[in-house]
C-alpha cells in the first residue's frame, strides 16, 4: 500500500531499534500496552507532550485497576493477554 497506511502507520515503525511497536505491546494488558504505544510514538505523530500525557493517563488507569482489585485477585500486566 502506498501513501498513508491508516492500519500500519509510519510513526509505529520509526523506532531506532527497528522493532515495530505492536511486537512489544502485544505482550501487555491494554492500559500498559497503550502507555507504551504513546511513549513509542511521542513526538512522531503530533506534539510530544500530548503523547506523554496520554501515556500517563493509561498508567494512572492501570494503577487504579490494580489498587481497586480485591486482595489476591490482582492480575499481573503480562497475564491479561496470555
Amino acid at each position: 500500500m502506498q501513501g498513508n497506511d491508516p492500519v500500519n502507520p509510519q510513526h509505529y515503525k520509526q523506532h531506532p531499534s527497528g522493532v515495530e511497536c505492536i511486537e512489544v505491546t502485544k505482550h501487555f494488558c491494554f492500559c500498559v500496552g497503550n502507555a507504551i504505544k504513546y511513549l513509542w510514538r511521542a513526538g512522531r505523530k503530533g506534539p510530544e507532550v500530548e503523547d506523554l500525557r496520554k501515556a500517563i493517563w493509561y498508567i494512572e488507569k492501570r494503577i487504579e485497576m490494580i489498587e481497586s482489585a480485591p486482595q489476591g485477585d490482582r492480575h499481573d500486566w503480562w497475564q491479561e493477554n496470555q
